[in-house]
C-alpha cells in the first residue's frame, strides 16, 4: 500500500536564536522543537518578549537560526529559502500596507511580486477581497480604512498567491474585541474553504481557544504543547481570586491554617484548588481577615500558563520583560 502519511507543514528541531556575545548575549529562542500538521490552526502563545516573533521570523526566512533546523512546506528555511517563500503567506505584527494605494492596488503589487499571471491575479484578487468582505471597497485608498479593515486586507494580501502555510504574527493586536472576533471569523471561514495551515502568534489567551493545538512559549522555551482542552484538563483545579484588606496576612493564613499556597496575581490573592466552591466557605470562617470579594473560575488557558510558568501572562508583560531589554525585537 502507498504511504499516505503527510509531511508536517512545519517541522522544527533544536531551533535557537541568539544576539550579541559574551556578557551581552541574549538567547531569544532556546532550542525549541515542534511539529505542525498540514491543515491545522496552530497557536503560539506567550507574553511579549517570549521569543514568538523571533521564531516566526526564522520560519519565514527573515532571520537565520543560530543553530537547529526548520522545514516549512517541506523545505529547509536556510538551504531552500526561496522555495519556502513561494509557499508561505505572512501577516506582520506591524501594518505594512501602502496607505496611498487602493485595496486592489496593494493586492496587485503583491501578486506581481509573486509572478502571478494577469488572469490568475485578477481571479485571486476577486476571491480574497470577497473572502474578507472588502469587495465593495476595492477602489478605496487604504488610508480611509479602519484598523480592522486594514487587518483584513493584510490577511487577504497574504493569501493572494495561494500559500500552503499562512503565518500571522499577533494579527489582532491593538484591535477592539468586536474586530478581534471578526478577524477570527474570517480565519475560520478560510479554514472551511481551503486546506491551508495557519500558524498564529498571540498573547491573547482567549484566542487560543480557536486553535487545534497550541504551544506556550516563555523566556525563549516551549514549556508545554497540546490541544486547548487537554491543557486545561491537565491543570485540574479551580482558581480562586480574593480581594482582602490585608493580602500578605491572608496568604500567610492560607498556608498555616488551610495548607494552601497562594500568591499575588493581577492585584489579587490567587490560589488553585480542587472543588473551589467547597473551599470558599472555609475562607470566611478560618482566615480572620476581611474578604472584600471572591471569584471562582474553572480552569482556563490563563490558568494553564500560570500552572506551567508560575505567573499569569499579564504579570509577564511588565517593564522587566525581555521586550524592554530587547528594545522591541522579539
Amino acid at each position: 500500500m502507498p504511504n499516505t502519511v503527510r509531511e508536517p507543514a512545519i517541522s522544527v528541531g533544536g531551533l535557537t536564536k541568539s544576539y550579541g556575545r559574551g556578557d551581552q548575549l541574549i538567547e531569544a529562542v532556546k532550542g525549541i522543537d515542534l511539529s505542525v500538521e498540514a491543515g491545522q490552526t496552530y497557536g503560539f502563545l506567550g507574553p511579549n518578549g517570549a521569543g514568538k516573533s523571533t521564531t516566526i521570523e526564522m520560519l519565514c526566512t527573515i532571520r537565520n537560526p543560530t543553530s537547529g533546523s526548520a522545514r516549512v512546506a517541506g523545505y529547509d528555511v536556510v538551504e531552500e529559502r526561496d522555495e519556502v517563500r513561494r509557499r508561505i503567506g505572512l501577516v506582520f505584527q506591524q501594518q505594512t500596507l501602502d496607505q496611498q494605494l487602493t485595496a486592489q492596488q496593494n493586492l496587485r503589487f503583491h501578486a506581481d511580486l509573486y509572478g502571478l499571471a494577469r488572469g490568475d491575479a485578477d481571479r485571486r484578487i476577486d476571491e480574497v477581497l470577497d473572502m474578507v468582505a472588502l469587495s465593495d471597497r476595492r477602489g478605496d485608498e487604504v488610508q480611509k480604512f479602519s484598523g480592522g479593515m486594514k487587518r483584513r486586507l493584510e490577511i487577504a494580501r497574504g493569501l493572494v498567491h495561494s500559500p500552503q502555510v499562512l503565518f500571522l504574527d499577533e494579527p489582532t493586536i491593538g484591535l477592539d474585541p468586536q474586530t478581534r472576533r471578526a478577524i477570527w471569523d474570517y480565519l475560520h471561514d478560510l479554514r472551511r474553504r481551503t486546506e491551508i495551515t495557519v500558524f498564529v502568534t498571540t498573547h491573547y489567551m482567549d484566542e487560543a481557544e480557536h486553535c487545534d493545538r497550541i504551544a506556550i512559549m516563555d523566556n525563549g522555551e516551549i514549556v508545554v504543547e497540546d490541544t486547548p482542552e487537554a491543557l486545561k484538563s491537565s491543570v485540574g483545579t479551580d482558581r480562586i481570586a480574593l480581594r482582602t484588606d490585608d493580602d500578605e496576612l491572608t496568604i500567610g493564613r492560607l498556608r498555616e491554617r488551610l495548607g494552601i499556597e497562594a500568591a499575588m496575581h493581577e492585584g489579587q490573592v490567587t490560589l488553585a484548588v480542587a472543588e473551589g466552591a467547597q473551599v470558599v466557605p472555609r475562607l470566611f470562617t478560618e482566615l480572620d481577615t476581611v474578604i472584600q470579594s471572591v471569584t471562582v473560575t474553572r480552569p482556563s488557558l490563563d490558568d494553564v500558563f500560570m500552572a506551567y510558568t508560575g505567573r499569569t501572562i499579564r504579570d509577564s508583560e511588565g517593564p522587566q520583560s525581555m521586550a524592554a531589554v530587547f528594545a522591541g525585537r522579539r
